[in-house]
């Protein structure tokens, strides 16, 4: 089967661009054959397509087919694990048929929007419930809250029991849709002055907890808010991401966390298994409670606009977990 798929051009440098993608046309075979009907988007990418990777785990090479997660449906298979028509989920990242083995595919449950199996929840589940440890009475501030991660993590925390949830976010529509339609009980838009000042404004006795995809002058703001003892899961930076490999990490500030004995809890969106189903348990509880919205943005467009889509993503044009439908 021929196949176009998106592979890296060159690593990224500095800004992201156009450039840094192509399209290559490629043959695929194996024991199991797949047509992708969507691909998942995450600003995560970002960092894997840098020479100065600091994940730990091989950084994407010039030619290499980028992206992780996609749904598909099985068209061909020589294994009695897989039948055609299944749906099934894999790490093939963005291309438009892949093949291999059967064990490479997880099944899926059919459902009324697939979308779902692409989303960022098991992170923001862990992230809030297991590293930040968020209960009752905690007041929490969410980075970065209208995006993939975002969106979700404020509104596990209200469901785990938090007093007060607080996100922000860069347009003013962002913000209310964070408060009227997610649920979040306040928010702001961190261009609209001050992250300091609008965080004593809305949390005048100080956050218990931060989930952080952001860094930069947001980390800051949450550092001096903080109450004594306050929990800091740390996903992200993506605000220093964009810019040159000098500019990219937060320059934490050590003396105002010693003070305020804040506990940072740096962690990566690698998931074993049964985090996974502690997410998916919990989300269909709340969402059959009608405790919970999964925002989610799905483009339609061939695999050849998977590549501005995902630039678009870094600069904060779309809301929730983002895909592309493969038509």
């Amino acid at each position: 089967m021929i196949s176009r798929e998106i592979q890296l051009a060159a690593q990224i440098a500095g800004a992201p661009a156009l450039d840094n993608f192509t399209v290559a046309t490629t043959e695929v075979d194996g024991e199991v054959l797949v047509r992708t009907d969507q691909v998942g988007l995450a600003a995560t990418y970002l960092e894997l397509m840098r020479a100065d990777c600091t994940i730990p785990v091989p950084a994407w090479q010039p030619g290499q087919r980028v992206g992780v997660a996609a749904i598909g449906t099985v068209i061909r298979s020589d294994s009695a694990e897989l039948a055609a028509g299944d749906l099934v989920q894999s790490m093939t990242g963005w291309s438009e048929y892949s093949a291999g083995p059967a064990a490479q595919y997880i099944k899926l449950d059919p459902i009324a929007d697939p979308g779902y199996y692409l989303g960022q929840g098991p992170t923001a589940y862990y992230g809030m419930a297991d590293v930040a440890g968020v209960g009752e009475g905690d007041v929490v501030f969410v980075s970065g809250a209208a995006g993939g991660i975002g969106s979700l993590a404020g509104q596990i925390a209200k469901c785990l029991g938090a007093e007060r949830v607080i996100g922000s976010a860069g347009s003013p529509a962002k913000v209310d849709y964070l408060v009227n339609e997610l649920g979040y009980d306040a928010a702001f838009d961190y261009h609209d002055g001050s992250a300091v000042d609008r965080l004593r404004e809305l949390a005048p006795e100080g956050i218990s907890v931060f989930f952080d995809v952001v860094g930069g002058e947001q980390y800051q703001a949450a550092l001096r808010t903080a109450r004594p003892g306050a929990r800091f899961a740390l996903r992200g930076s993506l605000s220093s991401q964009l810019g040159d490999a000098a500019e990219r990490f937060p320059k934490p500030d050590h003396a105002a966390a010693q003070a305020r004995s804040v506990e940072l809890l740096p962690f990566s969106c690698y998931h074993t298994p049964d985090q996974i189903a502690a997410w998916r348990e919990h989300f269909s509880t709340w969402l059959g409670e009608g405790r919970f919205v999964y925002p989610q943005t799905a483009i339609k467009g061939g695999i050849e606009d998977v590549p501005q889509a995902f630039l678009s993503l870094l600069q904060g044009s779309y809301r929730g977990n983002v895909s592309v439908r493969l038509s």
